[in-house]
């Protein structure tokens, strides 16, 4: 059993709290789903006051090597990735994680 949290327990958690048809649940979580990843696509920071912002950050071309032939250089090229910064609730709850338990 996986200790990943799914899209599918994003909807059971908040359908148990409340009284909406699942049905209506999933919809809402995966349009949320949606309108976060159209807005990092179109280059766009996503900011979630008490839980994080979502950068877009380019990465510069580089030379790297395969470990399996380290004799050839490879071209890593120019991309987007995206970097997630917790915000000031988020990191204060983190702090109080037992880390020799994860």
């Amino acid at each position: 059993m996986s200790n990943n949290l799914t899209k599918r327990d994003i909807v059971l958690d908040i359908y148990d709290k409340t009284d909406f048809p699942q049905k209506d649940v999933r919809a809402t979580v995966q349009l949320t789903l949606d309108a976060i990843s159209a807005a990092l696509t179109e280059g766009r920071n996503v900011e979630l006051r008490n839980f994080g912002v979502f950068e877009v950050q380019v990465r510069k071309s580089r030379i790297g090597r395969n470990p399996n032939k380290p004799e050839t250089d490879v071209l890593i090229p120019t991309r987007a990735v995206i970097k997630f910064k917790a915000g000031k609730e988020l990191k204060a709850q983190l702090k109080q994680i037992d880390i020799d338990s994860l």
